[in-house]
């Protein structure tokens, strides 16, 4: 069946294609942040088998989320001169060439150029990009629902395949853990080639909530690179553009820096096994997914600049609380679900935010520069926490600081002004 005859039999009864491309989507980022999250759960059996010391691996790991945020602003650009559905396919690509090279890893430059280079640079193709593309493209109405569902896949697929990684990886040796995640890859860019389409203007449909259908704008004919940084320059001129970045870096440290890449270990300090801690993460997943899809849905109804400020402040404090708590499996799991709920629900907003700024074409691209703040932000302290752990043999320090920086972001917010109307939807030039 192609696209088309799906989506007249959809239409038919009343479904509108957009939940389709939201579904290929949702279940693409599942897999494609999977491959970046799950060599997480793994440090310590590398450690073991490589030789290597967390810290030697936690530096691979720092620059593959570093990178996974540096390629997104020209990923924006890319998506602009060539669409969302083509980028797909290369980095489903070079997902499955990252995913190998690590797997038949012996030597440092093969971690270094697997699971550091390639496997960020891979799911950065796509990132959030993906999300605002199809929200902004496919839908009018529901927006900050979609950006929710996104957002939860986007978060969740570097969580919930820790436990079954770790699992694979206690019985069958870490290179066999990463295998889910390429086989769910290879899956969902067969579908993506078959029913996934860059707007739903190529299927004679007005976005969900239109009842027009509009014209689709003239796509940006010079390179890449110089787009994407005429993005960088349009945003640089909106003081708001500024506080989201920073505010972003400091979600990326406080998110996929400390927890993402370093609950685990964090949790064998502990005393604490290591499929045990896996499926903390895996709550954290699960909680996320509720937060970021019912942030998606108070997006929609209620002043975003608030619900950051909160997102951050609560954020902020459950970090605190984890450094003073009880450590034990009990304490550990409140904190999962308290501090789960509010893992990314700092997405829709923020994506909310931007768009109703620089409009729905410029938009996602100059999202771009300001997820790569947040993956800069978590590639950093990712490399930090695992250096100042060797040093100081505790991972308190590295929690709290995460903490305190979480409130500094929810104070931010009170400079930031409710943005005007939107611009028209334009294509940059």
């Amino acid at each position: 069946m192609t696209a088309e005859a799906l989506a007249s039999r959809l239409a038919a009864r009343g479904i509108h294609y957009g939940w389709v491309i939201v579904g290929l989507g949702f279940f693409y980022a599942l897999f494609a942040t999977s491959a970046l999250g799950v060599p997480g759960v793994l440090i310590q059996p590398m450690s073991r088998e490589l030789g290597m010391s967390i810290g030697e691996l936690s530096a691979p790991q720092g620059l593959r989320l570093a990178l996974f945020g540096l390629v997104a602003p020209f990923a924006g650009g890319l998506m602009l001169r060539f669409g969302p559905r083509r980028m797909i396919m290369v980095g489903a690509t070079l997902l499955i060439l990252g995913l190998l090279l690590t797997a038949i890893a012996t030597t440092s430059w093969q971690i270094w150029l697997g699971l550091g280079v390639i496997l960020g640079i891979a799911p950065g193709l796509t990132a959030m990009q993906l999300n605002a593309l199809i929200s902004s493209r496919w839908f009018t109405a529901r927006r900050g629902l979609v950006l929710g569902l996104m957002g939860g896949a986007t978060a969740s697929g570097v969580l919930v395949f820790m436990p079954l990684a770790a699992w694979i990886a206690e019985h069958w040796g870490w290179r066999m853990a990463l295998l889910p995640s390429g086989i769910g890859i290879s899956v969902m860019a067969v579908l993506c080639v078959l029913f996934f389409r860059d707007r739903p203007q190529e299927l004679g449909l007005p976005a969900y909530g239109d009842t027009v259908m509009a014209p689709v704008p003239p796509r940006p004919a010079g390179n890449f690179v110089r787009v994407s940084f005429q993005m960088l320059g349009l945003g640089l001129r909106q003081p708001v553009f500024w506080i989201l970045a920073g505010t972003f870096a400091i979600c990326g440290m406080t998110s996929f820096g400390i927890t993402q890449a370093h609950l685990v270990p964090y949790c064998g300090d502990l005393g604490i096994p290591m499929v045990t801690a896996a499926w903390l993460l895996a709550v954290i997943g699960v909680a996320d997914l509720i937060g970021t899809i019912g942030s998606g849905w108070l997006s929609d109804r209620y002043d975003n600049r608030w619900l950051l400020s909160f997102y951050y402040g609560f954020r902020g404090l459950s970090l605190i609380w984890l450094v003073f708590s009880d450590t034990t499996l009990v304490g550990l799991s409140i904190f999962a679900v308290v501090y789960g709920l509010d893992f990314i629900a700092t997405m829709p907003p923020t994506v909310k935010l931007t768009i109703a700024t620089f409009g729905r074409e410029a938009g996602p691209a100059v999202l771009g520069w300001i997820f790569a703040s947040h993956q800069l932000g978590a590639g950093v302290f990712a490399a930090l926490a695992g250096v100042s752990r060797d040093e100081l043999g505790t991972y308190v320090p590295a929690f709290f600081t995460a903490g305190l920086l979480c409130l500094v972001a929810a104070a931010a917010f009170t400079f930031v002004r409710r943005p005007a109307q939107p611009p028209p939807m334009a294509a940059p030039a």
